[in-house]
């Protein structure tokens, strides 16, 4: 299989393209999110990650691979976007805001393939409802530190599992990267993976 560069330093987008077998390189893109000023979460998620493959291509143009991957992953309640918190505060105003509330996990992809000159962008979403939440359970898991450098200050693959009800829809979306939508998304891209 050719190799992809990942335009994310996510561990979990690594382990995911570990577990499929996908040889990878790492490349984190270096763009400053906060640039981004669309406020329909879907919308932010796919400028995002076709930024970051952007990047990845503007600094890799003398030896450009023929395969570029980048994603983002947002939370959201409505409108109203839960990035990654900054600060323990801002992680415990978003768990507690979370607290028994559903609310929506948008990730989207992009994928370059340089043979072809094209980005071709998607996105999966699936709702996660979180139960009631005490002050005691949220400085628990704030001891943790799962929540430095997630949206919406949680990890679903680790002990905040403890707080979630249900998921609508896949897990690995909440996770950083929908597994079937990102089969598809290679499959119809030309990518030599699966059958």
């Amino acid at each position: 299989m050719e190799p992809i560069i990942l335009a994310s330093g996510s561990h979990r987008r690594q382990d995911f393209f570990k577990l499929l077998g996908i040889p990878f390189s790492v490349m984190p893109a270096q763009i400053d999110e906060s640039l981004c000023v669309q406020t329909d979460p879907e919308k932010l998620t796919l400028e995002l990650a076709k930024k970051k493959v952007e990047w990845v291509e503007k600094e890799l143009i003398k030896r450009l691979p023929r395969w570029i991957f980048g994603a983002d992953t947002v939370i959201a309640i409505g409108n109203k976007i839960f990035g990654k918190p900054d600060s323990r505060e801002n992680a415990c105003k978003m768990l507690k805001e979370l607290s028994g509330k559903k609310h929506h996990v948008i990730t989207s992809m992009a994928l370059f393939n340089s043979k072809e000159k094209k980005i071709d962008c998607r996105s999966a979403r699936c709702a996660v409802v979180f139960a009631p939440i005490t002050d005691d359970e949220i400085n628990w898991y704030l001891d943790t530190n799962e929540w430095q450098g997630v949206a919406g200050a949680y990890r679903i693959q680790g002990l905040a599992s403890c707080f979630i009800d249900r998921i609508e829809g896949s897990p690995s979306t909440v996770a950083g990267l929908p597994l079937h939508e990102f089969y598809v998304m290679l499959r119809d891209n030309g990518y030599p993976y699966g059958c």
